[in-house]
């Protein structure tokens, strides 16, 4: 009768422990957001992208949306508030500015996609395990899990008239400052937003009409949300009151280096 040789239980057991042992534990996410800070310094300038240069260098903003998409729903979740924004944030932007050099050259993000799926609703977001949408990053995640308006500061859909993009990233530990900073900028470029003293009006950009009910909801009005961030001229004709609201142009042309 022929034996069979068998390992013994308590050698598999310490080879298993060895197996898991040597396996290198996953990388933790860099909260500094650094090869997508790189990317930002690199191509943005004055609120304008070199498409052109990305486009033809595109390595490090697959590599950091290849470290976005390793992220786990449940390691995300251990993460404080600030951290879960500025995450989502520079996602949406890196994934916009993916959208982009895919396509490019383009007029507009509006030239991308059809007429019943624009950009937006284009599956090229990677997140948790999912293929999602820009859409869905916005509307579905950041404004319904964050009781934080002035993302629409840091959102941008590569359009003139969005707010400026950063040439750098936001990190949880300046998050408060860096979006205060977006909405001052926004707000002192006239051609967006602007207060006439003399007529009693106040221009905004439609982004306050499309989303006037994120800054209600937080301030009671859209103006007194927007009050800590006008220019000081600004501020003092407003504190005087009674002014009418009238929205700005929005300028869909893409906010190309190359097209002045």
């Amino acid at each position: 009768m022929t034996r069979l040789h068998t390992r013994p239980a308590a050698c598999v057991l310490v080879l298993g422990f060895a197996i898991i042992a040597t396996q290198p534990a996953a990388a933790e996410f860099d909260q500094a957001h650094a090869t997508f800070a790189g990317v930002l310094t690199e191509y943005v300038r004055d609120a304008r992208v070199d498409y052109t240069a990305l486009k033809a260098h595109p390595q490090d903003l697959h590599r950091y949306l290849d470290q976005v998409t390793a992220v786990s729903k449940s390691e995300f979740k251990k993460w404080n508030e600030p951290q879960q924004i500025a995450f989502l944030s520079n996602a949406y932007n890196a994934y916009t500015l993916r959208l982009i050099i895919d396509h490019y050259p383009v007029k507009s993000i509006k030239d991308i996609g059809g007429l019943l799926t624009g950009p937006w609703d284009q599956p090229v977001v990677k997140l948790f395990g999912e293929t999602i949408t820009l859409n869905i990053v916005e509307h579905k995640i950041l404004r319904k899990d964050y009781s934080e308006p002035r993302i629409h500061f840091a959102l941008v859909c590569a359009a003139k008239g969005c707010p400026p993009l950063r040439s750098e990233a936001y990190v949880a530990g300046r998050l408060d400052a860096q979006l205060d900073d977006q909405a001052k900028q926004f707000l002192a470029n006239p051609s967006k937003n602007r207060v006439e003293a003399g007529e009693r009006v106040v221009y905004l950009s439609p982004i306050f009409k499309w989303y006037g009910g994120d800054f209600e909801k937080k301030s009671g009005s859209v103006l007194a949300a927007l009050e800590p961030y006008w220019p000081e001229k600004s501020a003092a004709a407003l504190a005087k009151g009674n002014f009418k609201i009238r929205y700005t142009e929005y300028d869909w042309s893409l906010n190309d280096q190359t097209r002045k």
